[in-house]
């Protein structure tokens, strides 16, 4: 029998324990940069993302004493990622992670569930992330728990187009 996984907000002393769960649950798609400098510069950005003054809530997923995943919401796409011309007012989720050990458990399926509960709760129309192809996998979770496309919130990141999903409340 599996723990029961909990979903509360980030504890100021869980920071370096969510740093490190994100750089190994990211980890898997270093061979898909090209330039090592790139990677390198993600993987900071990966570890700075817990301090962020912009984030709104920081949701982790608990069992027992482990934390094994975690995400981020922020209020707008200026907040989330400094580009107000998405346009986009509604709760976005940012660097979901589920640590490599803990994965097919439904950590992932958890945090997304309590990240509508909390958009709903705000009052909100719908529930936003980004992603890109080399994220495959998450991307079949997002459109199976009933996450749509919409290509008009989308952009370029260097040689990546980073694909929205809206989840309508």
């Amino acid at each position: 029998m599996t723990n029961q996984i909990i979903i509360d907000e980030i504890r100021e002393e869980e920071k370096e324990q969510v740093r490190n769960l994100l750089v190994e649950s990211y980890q898997q798609y270093e061979h898909s940069y090209k330039n090592p400098e790139s990677w390198k510069m993600y993987l900071e950005n990966i570890k700075a993302s817990v301090d962020n003054p912009n984030v709104d809530k920081i949701l982790v997923a608990r069992s027992n004493q482990d934390i094994l995943g975690s995400l981020q919401l922020f209020q707008s796409s200026e907040e989330a990622y400094a580009k107000p011309e998405l346009e986009i007012f509604s709760p976005i989720v940012r660097l979901l992670g589920v640590h490599p050990h803990a994965r097919g458990r439904g950590v992932a399926q958890e945090l997304l569930k309590a990240s509508i509960s909390y958009a709903k709760d705000l009052g909100a129309t719908s529930l936003y992330l980004h992603s890109s192809d080399r994220m495959d996998k998450a991307i079949r979770l997002y459109e199976w728990l009933g996450f749509k496309r919409d290509q008009t919130k989308e952009f370029q990141n260097q040689e990546i187009l980073v694909k929205c999903f809206r989840f309508d409340l």
